[in-house]
């Protein structure tokens, strides 16, 4: 693929020249102004940085964004992977590297990162109901698809845009009851797509809708409530076709975080047609998955398809660094990385290594737990008969759900390889 028509390099490339320093908690202290190109040229290894942290695994991300970029072009679908989960336009080059068909966002700022670095196929998987956001997607000079899923949003963007010649790429999103955004039901979002059909200033290219909210498990009630909805995606699509309401000669049908992605495939690819079959439109089907590049030791390593049939699962590419600043009572450690550090929504830190200073030897730390964050501390339990843990310790921490951690860091260091090379190969920004 022809990454400079798909992102800025020249963008992207500017990256290098920005300087880092006291603004960004992962840079030490004496490499304080120093360029991120300047910083890489140093050689710097896990050992000159400090704690809290948050590294990368250079080896891990290249294997995961390798594995689903050549999963997808197996089954014939379209990877339009989540910008949200790392907001950086570094690792955005990587996916579309390898075929992406364009980036995924949620909302009107991180609309504008994109397009500050370049991207020209972007998804916005939500509504626009900003007269702002709405104004400023009719003046781009990109492909930027949206979702509308009620009749008064269709209004709202018909208002906005009366009296100039834009027309917005819309798809019907399809909710479901207790999920999120969405039509509740085939029938409501019917009518929405009726609405699109009758208005000026859109155009109905697809359907979308997210599974990922209506199951939380893989579990047979779980996999069957994200099945289910698929089904319904599915039978939108064909009513749609079958009424006309298609304002486009190629669609897109379009579902899939990282959890059931295998799932959207399965139900929903025998609807990709070139249209030659049913003198409609052709239809491409495309998923979201955002999170797989960096995957976790949490929530998506349970739940990732690929961890479930054990077929080539993804690596965790993330993992936090957290020092003891305390050992105030047997089995209790107090580390130095909190919530403003590390992710805990999804689960809590995973105590997986100690060892007395950061970049050097470590061993398991067999029964260590943690029970609670606070906003800059860790709560760390363990076993004092089995275990001994001293002040100035350093303990690797296995993390769940990339998408809260990466909000935390402005710049992040990346590893050759955390378990072998541990010189920093690259650093990443963030724009959150």
């Amino acid at each position: 693929m022809d990454t400079s028509k798909a992102i800025s390099a020249t963008a992207v490339a500017t990256l290098a020249d920005r300087r880092l320093d006291w603004h960004h908690k992962a840079i030490p202290a004496n490499a304080n102004g120093t360029t991120h190109a300047e910083f890489l040229r140093e050689k710097h290894t896990l050992a000159d940085l400090q704690t809290p942290l948050l590294t990368l695994d250079a080896r891990a991300l290249a294997a995961n964004a390798d594995r689903l970029a050549q999963w997808c072009a197996a089954k014939g679908v379209l990877l339009a992977p989540h910008g949200k989960t790392t907001m950086s336009p570094q690792l955005w080059t990587e996916q579309l590297n390898r075929g992406a068909w364009g980036i995924t966002l949620a909302n009107f700022a991180q609309l504008r990162v994109a397009r500050e670095f370049g991207v020209q196929n972007l998804q916005l998987a939500n509504s626009l109901t900003d007269p702002q956001a709405i104004q400023w997607v009719a003046e781009q000079d990109s492909t930027i698809l949206s979702w509308v899923d009620s009749v008064e949003t269709v209004a709202l963007i018909e208002r906005t845009l009366a009296g100039t010649g834009a027309v917005l790429d819309v798809l019907v999103e399809l909710g479901a009851h207790g999920g999120r955004t969405g039509a509740r039901g085939v029938e409501a979002a019917l009518e929405v797509a009726r609405a699109v059909d009758a208005a000026q200033h859109l155009r109905l290219v697809g359907v979308a809708g997210y599974e990922g909210s209506l199951a939380h498990t893989a579990d047979d009630a779980g996999l069957a409530a994200v099945r289910g909805y698929l089904a319904d995606m599915r039978l939108l699509h064909e009513e749609l076709l079958a009424a006309g309401l298609y304002g486009a000669v190629s669609v897109f049908i379009t579902a899939g975080g990282s959890a059931y992605f295998d799932d959207v495939v399965t139900v929903l690819s025998p609807a990709i047609s070139t249209g030659a079959e049913t003198g409609g439109p052709s239809v491409d089907l495309m998923i979201r998955s955002g999170a797989y590049i960096i995957h976790d030791d949490g929530f998506y390593r349970g739940i990732s398809p690929f961890s479930r049939v054990g077929d080539q699962p993804f690596h965790a590419g993330m993992y936090g660094w957290a020092r003891v600043v305390s050992q105030p009572e047997p089995g209790l450690a107090i580390l130095d990385a909190g919530k403003r550090d590390l992710p805990f929504d999804e689960g809590l830190p995973e105590p997986q290594l100690i060892g007395p200073v950061l970049g050097g030897a470590m061993e398991a730390l067999a029964g260590g737990e943690i029970t609670s964050v606070n906003d800059q501390h860790s709560f760390m339990t363990f076993d004092p008969q089995t275990t001994t843990v001293r002040p100035g310790d350093v303990v690797r921490l296995g993390l769940s759900h990339p998408c809260t951690a990466f909000d935390k860091w402005t710049v992040i260091p990346v590893l050759a390889d955390t378990n072998s090379d541990q010189t920093v190969v690259d650093v990443i920004h963030a724009f959150f």
